[in-house]
């Protein structure tokens, strides 16, 4: 059984929903986590904070260096992932179906490489 990346891409440009929509997403994307899990399907999940919150660690050259901020400046940004297992490529897309349903956004659909 091979194992996905389902991401969820976000934008500044995105409207922020009102905290009674963010309430039901997050009760949404629950019941799909549950779902996942008793499927035996899950291997990890979690939504990201914002951002802003990002540090960027660059130990390639003589000297390591820590800045603060995402490593790039871009509109588009990593909310949220699951990482599941799924027979194949059109299991692991009925997963992303439900969970962009769940989470009311977009989901990318990864396969991780093999061995």
């Amino acid at each position: 059984m091979a194992q996905y990346l389902l991401s969820v891409p976000g934008s500044v440009d995105d409207e922020m929903p009102s905290d009674e929509a963010i309430q039901q997403m997050f009760a949404d994307v629950e019941k799909f986590n549950d779902k996942v899990r008793a499927a035996g399907k899950w291997v990890f999940a979690g939504g990201l904070e914002p951002i802003s919150s990002a540090t960027v660690v660059d130990a390639t050259g003589d000297k390591p260096t820590v800045t603060d901020g995402p490593f790039s400046e871009a509109k588009e940004f990593l909310g949220g992932f699951w990482v599941i297992e799924a027979d194949d490529l059109d299991e692991a897309l009925q997963w992303a179906k439900e969970g962009s349903a769940a989470c009311q956004g977009r989901v990318e659909v990864r396969p991780f490489q093999s061995e």
